[in-house]
């Protein structure tokens, strides 16, 4: 059972647009569960077009999961570090972290379980085995996995209290010729429920801390600190000041004129998780990983570099 209780952000707004944004279930979902008379306001069935008042209490009854677990999948893994508590990947971009709705199958867990067996956490759920924290499908880059649950716990208090640090690479459209850090909420998009957007409303924090590396033709080399870590933040965060990752079809747009004077045949945006620093969970000693950039993203940078003397 999930329960909400509106306050001002959410007076007027429909019910199901708030189920929405106020939980992991689409729209599509919660506009079914309504229908289905799933869906209360204050103990009574509405309409999904029902206009929310302040202190309404909403109780929804989603339907039990269909039990699937993740399978082990024959998939190469580039491993950098590996011991008892803890397996640091190198991840490819195109390839998805976990499996969900589109991606059920070839998914980096799949090839976790082929490799570690029963050796993951379980904290993640039978479909998250180990994860702590992800990376997108088209980013490349480090990730550490946890082996079992005291190493899963230690690891997500080390990112809740922002003491891993994660460093990023990317080449961003336009110039950035100082350091800058930019420190705005991000939620669901109020329209694309697919995409994340600078919002105040339902909302977190999200800050992100860029140091201009080198100008290139009509884009910056540059590195990010993430303090945060929230869904697709880095991406989100340079498109909302105007200087979306190179490649990133979703923030940037596709009439991008840098990826088409340089880009073609580039899939996946130029962001690469390039070093990863933790606290180890058994010894308590700082692990420090690196990770080179992949060779598209290398090829990209130099000729750009070329085009600008």
């Amino acid at each position: 059972m999930i329960h909400l209780t509106v306050t001002d952000s959410g007076v007027g707004v429909r019910l199901d647009a708030f189920i929405a944004e106020n939980s992991e279930l689409s729209r599509a979902m919660a506009q079914k569960l309504i229908d289905n008379g799933s869906v209360t306001v204050n103990g009574k069935a509405e309409d999904k077009k029902y206009k929310l008042c302040p202190g309404d209490k909403i109780s929804i009854d989603p339907p039990e999961p269909k039990p699937c677990v993740a399978m082990p999948e024959d998939i190469p893994l580039d491993v950098i570090y590996e011991d008892d508590d803890v397996i640091v990947i190198n991840k490819p971009k195109g390839i998805v972290v976990h499996p969900a709705a589109g991606n059920e199958t070839g998914t980096l867990v799949n090839a976790l379980i082929a490799h570690c067996g029963d050796s993951l956490s379980g904290i993640g759920g039978v479909m998250r085995p180990g994860i702590v924290h992800r990376i997108d499908k088209d980013t490349s880059g480090l990730l550490v996995v946890a082996k079992n649950d005291a190493a899963h716990i230690f690891l997500s208090d080390e990112m809740k209290d922002h003491s891993v640090s994660r460093i990023y690479y990317a080449i961003a459209r336009g110039y950035i010729d100082e350091p800058l850090t930019v420190d705005l909420p991000i939620g669901r998009h109020p329209v694309d429920r697919k995409k994340m957007a600078v919002t105040y409303k339902n909302s977190k924090n999200a800050i992100t801390h860029i140091e201009p590396i080198e100008r290139l033709d009509g884009a910056t080399y540059i590195k990010c600190r993430l303090e945060t870590g929230r869904t697709h933040q880095i991406r989100v965060h340079l498109s909302h000041i105007g200087h979306p990752i190179i490649g990133d079809e979703i923030y940037g747009g596709t009439k991008n004129p840098v990826m088409q004077k340089f880009g073609k045949g580039l899939v996946g945006q130029c962001l690469h998780a390039a070093e990863l620093t933790f606290v180890h969970p058994r010894t308590k000693e700082p692990m420090h990983f690196t990770s080179p950039l992949p060779d598209y993203f290398s090829r990209i940078l130099e000729l750009m570099r070329g085009q600008n003397g």
